[in-house]
C-alpha cells in the first residue's frame, strides 16, 4: 500500500464478536479486521525487538513480563483507536491523548501509528468549537508530524488545511500558538513534490501576523511563510494574500526582522513582489531604519539586499532612497558594517555616484538614460550633482567621526581616535 493511501475502513474490526478471541481463529475474521489487527502485531512486534535488544531483556521472568505488557498495550491501542473513530467526544478526548503519548516516542511509531487511520478522525477535531479538545487534537497531529513527511501528506490529504479556524478572534493565545506550531511542520512539505496548496493556509497566516498574537506566534508564521516563498510559484498567491504588506509591518521589529526580511528577500526577486514593495508607503524608510541597526549585521545585510533590488534600474527609486536620507546611512554602513554589508552598500553608493556622470555596464546595475556630452544644461547638472556629492561624504565623514569618538574608550581615547581619524580620511574612500 503506498504511504499515502488511505488505511481501510475499520468498521468491521469492531464488530460484536469479542476481542479476546483466539488468534488460531484469526482465519474467521474479514479481511480488513484481519489486515487492521496484523498491523497492530507488527507495531508491537517491533516494539518489542528493541526492548530485547537491551542485555536486560536476556532474563526469562524479564521477557515473561514483557510479554504481559505488549498483551496489555495491544489491548490499549486497540481501544484507542477504537474509541477515536466511533467513541463519544470524551472517548475520543482519552483515546488522542494516548495516541499523543505514543506518538512522542519514535518516528516509526509515529508512521505505525499513522497507517492505523488516526489522522483524519483527529483532523475532524480540529474544527470542534470546545477549545481544550481542538488543542488536543492539534497537539496530537504535532507530535505525529515530527519528523516524518509521510505524516505530514496524509494530514493534508485528509483537509487539515481547509479545516483551518476562519475567524482567530475566537482562538486563544495558546491554541493560535499550536496552529502555528502545526503550520509550521506542514510547511517543510514545499521541500518534497507533495503539491501544498498556499491559498489555503494565507489567510489564517496573514491573520495571526495582523493580530495581537505573540511574537513567538508570529515568529512561527513567519517561517512558514519563508518555506512558502522559497517556491516561485507560490510568490503570486502570497503577494495577492497581502504577505508583503505584513511583512513590511513586522521588519521594525527586531525579534522577527531578520526572518520577515528573508522572506521579502525571495520575494522582491518576482516582478510581482518588487511591484509590492515598491508601492509600499514604508518603503524605503523602514529599509533604511534598519540598515542602522549595527547590533544586527544580519538584518543590514538583508536590509542593503532588498534596496539594491529595488534601486536596480529605477531612477525613482534611487531620488526616493536619496530623500530619504540613505546615502550618509550607506557610508556608515561601508564604514563600520559588516564585509557583506559593506560590499552591498559600496555597490548601492557607485550606482548613485554615476547616477549622472557615466554610463553603466549592465552588469554593474542601474543604467540611468543617455545625456549628450557637451550640453551646458547636462555639465551644469554633473556640477551641481558633484557638489551635492562632496557635501553629503562630508556631512557622513563628520557624523561617523562623532559616533567613533563617542564610542572611543576614555583611557585610550588619543591612540584609537588617531588611528580612526586616518583610516576614515577622504583618501581612504572609494570614490
Amino acid at each position: 500500500m503506498s504511504p499515502l493511501q488511505q488505511p481501510p475502513t475499520l468498521s468491521d474490526s469492531f464488530s460484536s464478536s469479542s476481542a479476546s478471541a483466539s488468534a488460531s481463529a484469526s482465519w474467521f475474521f474479514p479481511y480488513p479486521k484481519l489486515r487492521f489487527f496484523t498491523r497492530i502485531r507488527r507495531f508491537l512486534r517491533s516494539k518489542s525487538f528493541s526492548k530485547r535488544s537491551s542485555p536486560s531483556a536476556r532474563f526469562e521472568d524479564e521477557t515473561v513480563i514483557q510479554g504481559m505488557g505488549e498483551e496489555e498495550e495491544s489491548l490499549g491501542l486497540q481501544r484507542s483507536v477504537k474509541r477515536l473513530h466511533f467513541g463519544s467526544w470524551e472517548e475520543k478526548e482519552v483515546a488522542a491523548m494516548e495516541i499523543r503519548r505514543l506518538a512522542q516516542e519514535d518516528v516509526k511509531t509515529r508512521k505505525s501509528l499513522a497507517e492505523l487511520g488516526v489522522v483524519p478522525p483527529l483532523v475532524a477535531m480540529v474544527v470542534s468549537p470546545v477549545v481544550g479538545r481542538r488543542r488536543l487534537a492539534v497537539q496530537t497531529l504535532i507530535e505525529l508530524a515530527n519528523g516524518t513527511y509521510t505524516n505530514k501528506a496524509l494530514m493534508v490529504e485528509a483537509g487539515l488545511l481547509s479545516n483551518l479556524p476562519q475567524n482567530t478572534d475566537t482562538i486563544d493565545e495558546s491554541t493560535m500558538h499550536e496552529f502555528a506550531r502545526l503550520l509550521l511542520s506542514i510547511s517543510f512539505l514545499t521541500n518534497t513534490q507533495f503539491p501544498l496548496n498556499s491559498t489555503e493556509i494565507l489567510p489564517f497566516l496573514v491573520a495571526i501576523l495582523e493580530s495581537g498574537s505573540s511574537i513567538e506566534t508570529k515568529e512561527s508564521c513567519i517561517c512558514t511563510l519563508y518555506n512558502l516563498s522559497a517556491v516561485l510559484d507560490n510568490s503570486g498567491p502570497l503577494v495577492n494574500g497581502g504577505v508583503v504588506q505584513s511583512l513590511l509591518r513586522l521588519v521594525s521589529v527586531k525579534e522577527v526582522s531578520e526572518k520577515a526580511l528573508a522572506t521579502l528577500g525571495n520575494l522582491v526577486v518576482t516582478m510581482m513582489g518588487k511591484k509590492a514593495v515598491e508601492n509600499s508607503t514604508l518603503v524605503p524608510e523602514s529599509l533604511i531604519e534598519i540598515m542602522t541597526w549595527e547590533d544586527k549585521p544580519k538584518c543590514q545585510e538583508l536590509s542593503a539586499y532588498i534596496l539594491m533590488i529595488l534601486a536596480h534600474q529605477s531612477s525613482v527609486q534611487r531620488q526616493k532612497m536619496a530623500k530619504a536620507g540613505i546615502v550618509p546611512v550607506m557610508l556608515e554602513v561601508a564604514l563600520l558594517g559588516s564585509p557583506l554589508a559593506q560590499k552591498r552598500v559600496l555597490k548601492l553608493l557607485q550606482w548613485f555616484k554615476d547616477e549622472r556622470q557615466t554610463r553603466m555596464g549592465p552588469h554593474s546595475g542601474p543604467q540611468a538614460g543617455r545625456y549628450v556630452m557637451g550640453s551646458p544644461m547636462n555639465q551644469r547638472e554633473t556640477l551641481e550633482g558633484k557638489k551635492l556629492m562632496k557635501t553629503m561624504v562630508k556631512q557622513s565623514l563628520n557624523k561617523n567621526m562623532e559616533m567613533i569618538t563617542r564610542r572611543a574608550n576614555a583611557a585610550t581615547a588619543a591612540s584609537t581616535l588617531k588611528t580612526l581619524v586616518i583610516s576614515t580620511s577622504s583618501k581612504s574612500l572609494p570614490y
